[in-house]
This record gives C-alpha cells, sequence and structure tokens, in this order.
C-alpha cells in the first residue's frame, strides 16, 4: 500500500530521447580520440595510433562521403607524429655525434625500462623506465663504442657517454611533448570536423 502511495506522488519524468547509432558511435569515436591524448605520454596506451581508430568509427558511422576528412585530419597526424619521434632520437644524438650503438643501446634501454626491468627503479614503474632505460642503454652502447680518440675507459670518455644518453632522452622528451601536441590538434579537429553539418 505504501509503496502504490509512493509511486502516485513522485512526478513522471520526461521522455529522453533515443541515442542514434550515429550519436553512438560518434561518443564512442570521441573517447577513443581523447586516450590519443594521455596515450602520448603514457607507454602503456598506443598514443596518436588512436587517432585513426576513432576516426574509422566516425567513417563507419557517417559513410565515406562525410567522414574522410577526419580520417585524413587523423592520418597526417600520426605521420607527423612518426616523423617527431624519429626526429627527435636522431637529432639529439646525432648533435652528440653519437655512435650507433648509442641508438641501438637506447632501444634496448627503452624496452627494458618499460618492461621494469631495472634493479634500481623500486618506483616510477614504466613511466620512470621510459626515460631512464634510454639514457642507461644509450650511455652504455656510447661508453663500450666511443671514438678511440678519447682514450681508455675513463673520465672523458664516461662524461661522453652521459651527454650522449642525456642527448638521447632530451629529444625522446621533445617528440613526446610534439605528440602531445598534436594529439591536442587531432582531437579539436575531429570536433570541428564531425560537428560541423552533414548535409
Amino acid at each position: 500500500m505504501t509503496f502504490l502511495l509512493l509511486s502516485l506522488s513522485l512526478p513522471s519524468l520526461p521522455d529522453l530521447p533515443a541515442i542514434t547509432r550515429t550519436d553512438a558511435l560518434w561518443w564512442a569515436a570521441f573517447l577513443v580520440q581523447l586516450l590519443a591524448i594521455p596515450g602520448t605520454l603514457l607507454p602503456v596506451l598506443p598514443g596518436l595510433a588512436l587517432l585513426p581508430l576513432g576516426a574509422l568509427l566516425w567513417v563507419w558511422a557517417v559513410g565515406w562521403a562525410a567522414g574522410w576528412p577526419v580520417l585524413a585530419l587523423a592520418l597526417v597526424i600520426l605521420l607527423l607524429g612518426w616523423g617527431a619521434d624519429a626526429l627527435g632520437v636522431v637529432l639529439g644524438a646525432a648533435r652528440m655525434q653519437a655512435t650507433r650503438w648509442a641508438y641501438l643501446g637506447a632501444g634496448v634501454g627503452l624496452v627494458v625500462g618499460l618492461l621494469g626491468l631495472l634493479p634500481a627503479l623500486p618506483f616510477g614503474g614504466p613511466l620512470i623506465g621510459a626515460l631512464v632505460g634510454p639514457l642507461l642503454g644509450a650511455s652504455v652502447g656510447e661508453l663500450l663504442t666511443a671514438p678511440t680518440s678519447l682514450g681508455p675507459f675513463g673520465l672523458l670518455r664516461l662524461k661522453r657517454s652521459l651527454l650522449v644518453g642525456l642527448a638521447v632522452v632530451a629529444g625522446m622528451l621533445v617528440s613526446r611533448l610534439a605528440s602531445f601536441l598534436l594529439a591536442l590538434v587531432g582531437v579539436v579537429g575531429f570536433l570541428v570536423l564531425s560537428l560541423r553539418p552533414l548535409g
């Protein structure tokens, strides 16, 4: 009896419009695109590769004729991000005239750091490992193969190898910043292009 009286006294809620398939796919595409922003900073997410994935969801929702600009923008931004990553690492170490073993060491160090295999890092996990791993890898690679004109293993070689390692990490940080900004441009571009009238 109390339930019946209670239900009679509640005002009725207005009928909410049903969400369409296009609206649901727009929200899914937007959320995927939003994940690209933290993905440029966190090594566990794919980053800029999420932009074309979200764009493909939008193309699926509205068709090729209306959705291709979003996909084209996402692909251009992905290519620019890959270029920024390559230039960041290469130019950072090239300025120091690093050996190719420094590049290889940085790559191995990045994988080791991301997997959390650095024993001296009890905290930070993959985030800190993504910075410390390439630094150590490039430094060790450069230390072992530095030009013999620097003499035997000594202070001069150690200093040079640490500078090369720092240059590699600085290049990586600059490329991460560039990728972050590109992800922001991609999400804003998605909003601008997908919210315009489709007619």
